[in-house]
């Protein structure tokens, strides 16, 4: 698969592969801006602006329209890192994508009456989601517990309704102007689609929009020394056990090995904490473990609910038990192995369709390298059992995590 790459004199990078067999063009414009970027005093507005994106510009009152018109699509998300947009279209109306999105880059109008509905319905999914949902709040309570100066402490939602509620305009205009600029962003293009042509029509269409400053020094987070603890009860029909710990960023020497022990111990049905602590000694009805893939350093999550018959503290314990065999015992060269092929099949799969494959290629180029998307697998096979070892050693000290008791009343 050719990669190609061009870079607009405003700093909007371009990244691009052909699919001559394909009749759809997949466009994705990521922005290098998420909840990271947010002041402390008004957060939730990088969420608000996926959602005021979507509201109209003076030359195009209604976003979606056109697209479906066009025979298109769209969608958008929100991390604590990007903001990434997407658009789907048949080769042939592939220019309406770039128009669209090079006039909301510049042309969003925050009037009080956009921004207020705006406001209401995202103040309405922070309810929905994480309050009034069963263990909704968990991310609301464990990432101030683990990060005490990155900003990386609150969730992408924001730590609190009233920073939504009550967020000024003028900061949201200021927020807009640094960060949604094309030296901040970069477009990804898949399809049956030449590399001319989207030089051409980005040229066009993005070639004279200014760049801004959105420079951003963020904090690093102190190293944790200290197992901090918590006990929340909440109305929920079962006992929950949530356990964080410090990991290295996506770019760091030990995610890969991380990565590569979040799947042996939760590798689906086959993993060793389901395996183990679910179907042999019942002390979960369900357990996960993942890593935060974040730009930062991040991290490490086990996430379970606790059978009836057991205390928590029981269950915790079982948990300590499996980590602590990761540090002391090898894991055979046949889990390893299976955990590799698993993660190799993933991989292809999620690369299969167009629209995936602009969006990862655009979140690759942001992180370093567009064709680095190519390199995971292989960096993932090359964690040897022993890396497995003293990675588990590092990362499962008790000092290094954040322990969350979430019980029903």
């Amino acid at each position: 698969m050719r990669i190609n790459k061009h870079t607009l004199a405003n700093g909007l990078r371009i990244v691009h592969v052909q699919d001559e067999e394909s009749q759809m063009v997949y466009v994705n414009l990521l922005y290098g801006v998420g909840a990271r970027n947010e002041q402390y005093e008004y957060t939730g507005i990088a969420h608000l602006f996926e959602h005021l994106m979507f509201e109209g510009t003076p030359n195009i009152p209604s976003f979606d329209e056109p697209l479906e018109r066009a025979g298109g699509e769209n969608n958008a998300y929100t991390n604590n890192d990007i903001t990434n947009y997407y658009i789907s279209l048949p080769r042939r109306n592939a220019e309406l994508a770039f128009w669209m999105e090079s006039d909301r880059m510049q042309n969003i109008q925050l009037t009080s009456e956009s921004v207020s509905v705006q406001r209401q319905v995202v103040i309405e999914e922070f309810k929905q989601e994480h309050l009034n949902r069963p263990y909704g709040d968990v991310s609301l309570l464990l990432r101030p517990m683990a990060f005490k100066k990155h900003p990386y402490r609150w969730s992408t939602i924001g730590r609190r309704m009233s920073h939504i509620a009550k967020v000024p305009v003028e900061v949201l205009q200021c927020f807009y102007n640094r960060f949604y600029s094309p030296n901040n962003a970069i477009l990804s293009v898949v399809g049956n689609i030449s590399f001319e042509q989207v030089v051409e029509w980005s040229e066009k269409w993005f070639g004279e929009i200014p760049p801004g400053c959105c420079e951003a020094v963020l904090p690093e987070e102190p190293r944790q020394v200290r197992q901090r603890r918590k006990t929340v009860y909440r109305d929920v029909p079962q006992n929950a056990l949530y356990m964080v710990f410090h990991m290295g960023g996506r770019g760091d020497s030990d995610y890969f090995p991380c990565d590569v022990i979040s799947d042996i111990l939760s590798n689906g049905y086959s993993g060793r904490l389901t395996q183990r602590l679910v179907k042999k000694k019942k002390f979960f009805t369900k357990i996960d473990a993942f890593v935060s893939g974040s730009h930062h350093p991040g991290l490490f999550s086990i996430y379970a609910r606790v059978a009836d018959s057991f205390t928590v503290q029981q269950a915790e314990d079982a948990v300590w038990k499996e980590l602590e065999l990761l540090q002391t015992q090898l894991v055979p060269k046949r889990e390893l192995e299976k955990v590799r092929n698993r993660f190799e099949s993933e991989h292809l799969f999620r690369n299969l369709s167009g629209e995936n494959l602009a969006g990862n290629l655009a979140l690759a180029e942001w992180r370093s390298s567009a064709e680095d998307l190519f390199d995971e697998v292989a960096r993932y096979r090359a964690v040897t059992a022993q890396q497995v070892r003293e990675t588990a050693s590092r990362l499962f000290r008790k000092g290094n995590s954040s322990v969350l008791y979430y019980l029903k009343r």
